[in-house]
């Protein structure tokens, strides 16, 4: 099982404030004979349910030593476990949680515009100082 990611638990306090029920920690995707834990490598994850709406998400730190690296791994995963809940889990959305700061200074980078175009990431943005989301990108 990875380890918790330096904001599982400011992520999982935002959507409690914002009304979800925390219903897996971790979210486990079961598939042939492997388990994948919506996780970031050494993170775990979170996955919610509010008004009938199900979710997972997917916490990122983004503290490697580049944030372009960092964002490299977090779409790789993101795209890994989108294709397997979709095959287990379709009515449950991938979110990827990443702090406000690295909102505005990685995801509004020229070169990651594309990816979050064509890939149509979902993305929770979250202030970790207040434990508050404040935007959500389906």
């Amino acid at each position: 099982m990875p380890a918790k990611d330096l904001y599982h638990d400011a992520v999982r306090n935002a959507l409690t404030k914002d009304g979800w029920t925390i219903t897996h920690d971790p979210y486990t995707i079961n598939f042939g004979f492997k388990d994948v834990f919506v996780d970031l490598g050494a993170e775990r994850p979170l996955a919610a349910e509010k008004e009938g709406e199900k979710i997972a998400v997917e916490v990122k730190s983004f503290r490697g030593h580049s944030e372009l690296r960092d964002f490299e791994g977090a779409l790789g995963q993101y795209l890994l476990y989108r294709s397997l809940m979709a095959r287990v889990e379709p009515d449950r959305k991938l979110f990827l949680a990443v702090t406000d700061i690295v909102y505005a200074n990685t995801f509004h980078e020229p070169i990651v515009q594309p990816t979050l175009e064509d890939f149509g990431l979902a993305v929770i943005v979250f202030r970790p100082s207040e434990e508050r989301i404040v935007r959500w990108i389906p």
